[in-house]
């Protein structure tokens, strides 16, 4: 189960700073501070969404094979992948960012002129499609373009 990070991160880290001992605070918030993997995190934003994989994989325009394997935990997301999937979510700005901390990756940066782009579309969701055409009228690189533009 994915923790309310809004409120769950700032009670923990109070506590954290309260407790006279780690090990004890460990034990006391095990389940709150378990480590979540990626997979199993996809796994409960669907349920909670109410979406299956593919439909996510297919609206995120990630290839089909690599999505399912990222859906299995067989493969780990690069950032682009991660950006790609909360396209495929529909999500937020806010939700995005938690996304991306969950793949481990950083987050958007809106001083970055393409993290700019990409955090734009992510405010007035704006689906992959329209993001892909900003990029590209801007000259940056494509979500998924592993460097290249216009791929």
């Amino acid at each position: 189960m994915m923790p309310q990070e809004s409120t769950r991160t700032s009670t923990l880290l109070r506590k954290l700073g309260n407790a006279p001992d780690f090990h004890e605070f460990v034990e006391a918030h095990e389940d709150a501070i378990q480590e979540v993997s990626f997979s199993d995190y996809l796994g409960e934003l669907c349920r909670q969404r109410g979406l299956i994989p593919e439909r996510v994989i297919r609206t995120a325009q990630i290839d089909r094979t690599y999505g399912h394997q990222l859906f299995n935990g067989t493969r780990k997301p690069s950032r682009d992948k991660a950006i790609q999937l909360a396209f495929g979510f529909g999500m937020g700005v806010e939700e995005a960012q938690s996304l991306l901390r969950a793949a481990s990756k950083s987050q958007l940066y809106p001083r970055i002129m393409r993290d700019a782009a990409v955090l734009f579309c992510l405010s007035r969701n704006i689906n992959i499609f329209e993001a892909q055409s900003l990029l590209e009228s801007l000259g940056l690189t494509l979500l998924g373009g592993d460097g290249q533009r216009g791929e």
